[in-house]
């Protein structure tokens, strides 16, 4: 009886664990290629801001627009590498 409670409680352990895998070469380079996409983006939107030479509430209004496209992207990445690390 004692085994069959060790058993059941160590069972119980294993799965009620939380699963740490290793991305794959595959999924490592999604990441970086993402990252890089990312940074070209900013750097791009950087720019276009910089040189704005519309009315200050347009260059305000494409400022905010690029900060939520670059937030929005962010996310979304960050969230397929969660999911890849967890897969």
């Amino acid at each position: 009886m004692k085994k069959i409670y060790l058993l059941s409680t160590v069972l119980l352990m294993f799965l009620s664990s939380s699963v740490i895998a290793e991305e794959t070469f595959t999924e490592k380079l999604e990441t970086k290629t993402n990252d890089a996409k990312r940074a070209a983006n900013k750097a791009i939107n950087r720019t276009q801001e910089a040189t704005c030479t519309d009315s200050d509430a347009e260059c305000l209004k494409q400022k905010a627009k690029n900060r939520a496209s670059e937030a929005y992207d962010a996310t979304k990445d960050k969230a397929s590498e969660i999911k890849n690390k967890v897969d």
